[in-house]
């Protein structure tokens, strides 16, 4: 039996994929520095995870799957690499399993989890394999493996390694600059895009209310596009409303009335996002009832608007929005259902990204009562771009704007309100460790 050793195996990306593998009757183990919820679920597969990299642990393997995150300088790697083992990158190995099936590829700048998690989520009764970059609730984790031939799964554009993957459909929510410490400019993003199309052999739903993913269209047959702006996509939400603070809209599929749909989860993105969802629901033989009756209990994929706490005066959500589009969205999805003054508890990611984005977080917080800025989540970076908190408070421009660098001091902010406030803890780093541990101290 092939021994499997995942470097960096407790990310969201690679626990998912070891998973798999493990399913698979492969034996699988693997280093993390650090531990969390994905851990354990591991650890209960029968899975050896060892604290800290050291070349020893990679005794016996004939595989090693390394995270896109580590550094060449990791000793596992450098042994594996003087013995001759194998090493692929955690795009490689899920293109490796997904170019066997029926492969449904999620890809876009944002998006992709909620997206591909609702589809999985609907088409459970299929009995899918599901790979995903958050927990789902309906199967309790990030990955399962299913008994059909289909196999949904995020693609990731931030370093190319979607370009390993063959789907038979793939949907792109949207095209933006974004990882351009990776790609350099958008115009290389859009060329990745392209290509990307090019290897999906089927079907192709693209999101017309983004123009840089449209206009990559030209002079396809396989697209199917989908909007809630436009009326000559082929899927569409018109009929917009909160009701029951439910967001329910009714869908049509070429210009026929499909059904009437509700979300728990706010805002018109994620109309966006569950529209080519639908879509494929209804291709795959689910009923618009049943799609219905499983969309209006899907609560979102974790750190999605994940409502950690609720109670008469104070609400704690957990939100992944670290790009100012994906802010926009959230503040956008939030002031749909929350009546209450509103926090953001931001946590910028990437002393890189700060950099490249700075611009497009002017006014991106907009809506919102206060903003509340922590300290850059680095990721390991070194700030060489001259990347300051103040610099950043001043482009983004609100009037209600502080910077506090102790994250104690949070605490004692929530822990002392009295009037009702929600509180909307933002960020792709340790921000949602932060909210976890204040919710459990209350």
């Amino acid at each position: 039996m092939e021994k499997i050793y995942f470097i960096g195996i407790s990310g969201i990306g690679m626990s998912g994929l070891a998973k798999i593998m493990k399913l698979k009757g492969y034996e699988v183990l693997g280093a993390d520095l650090s531990r969390n919820y994905v851990t354990e679920e591991l650890e209960g597969l029968g899975i050896k995870i060892y604290s800290e990299h050291n070349g020893e642990n990679i005794e016996g393997v004939d595989l090693i799957v390394a995270s896109s995150a580590i550094k060449e300088s990791n000793p596992e790697l450098i042994i594996a690499k003087e013995k001759g083992i194998k090493i692929l990158k955690r795009g490689e190995l899920l293109a490796l399993l997904m170019n066997k099936e029926k492969g449904i590829a999620v890809a876009g700048t944002h998006g992709k989890t909620t997206t591909s998690s609702m589809l999985g989520s609907l088409l459970l009764d299929i009995d899918p394999t599901i790979v995903v970059g958050g927990i789902l609730p309906e199967i309790g984790s990030n990955a399962r493996g299913g008994k059909s031939d289909i196999f949904i799964a995020e693609a990731d554009e931030s370093d190319n390694s979607f370009l390993h993957i063959f789907p038979e459909i793939s949907i792109i929510t949207n095209i933006e600059a974004d990882h351009l410490e990776n790609h350099g400019s958008l115009e290389n993003i859009k060329k990745s895009f392209t290509q990307f199309m090019n290897q999906t052999k089927k079907e192709i739903l693209i999101c017309k209310d983004c123009k840089e993913a449209v206009n990559l269209t030209k002079d396809r047959e396989n697209i199917l596009t989908y909007s809630i702006f436009d009326k000559t996509a082929d899927i569409y939400a018109e009929n917009i409303r909160i009701e029951n603070e439910k967001t329910v809209f009714e869908v049509y599929i070429e210009g026929k009335e499909f059904g009437t749909f509700a979300l728990l989860i706010p805002g018109n993105h994620n109309i966006q996002n569950v529209l080519p969802v639908i879509y494929l629901a209804n291709e795959f033989g689910i009923t618009a009832k049943r799609i219905n009756e499983k969309l209006s209990l899907f609560k979102g994929a974790k750190r999605r608007y994940d409502v950690l706490y609720n109670s008469d005066t104070i609400k704690i959500v957990d939100d992944y929005a670290h790009h100012p589009t994906e802010i926009r969205a959230t503040i956008q999805g939030a002031k749909t259902i929350e009546k209450n003054r509103t926090v953001a508890i931001f946590e910028p990611h990437r002393y890189s990204r700060v950099k490249f984005l700075l611009e497009d977080f002017k006014n991106s917080f907009d809506g919102i009562d206060e903003v509340i800025l922590l300290p850059v989540y680095s990721a390991g970076e070194k700030n060489d771009f001259g990347v300051t908190l103040e610099g950043l408070k001043e482009k983004i421009g609100h009037k209600h704007c502080s910077i506090i660098n102790d994250k104690l001091e949070i605490e004692k902010i929530i822990l002392k309100e009295k009037k009702p406030v929600t509180f909307l803890f933002m960020g792709a780093g340790s921000v949602s460790a932060l909210a976890h541990s204040i919710v459990d101290k209350m």
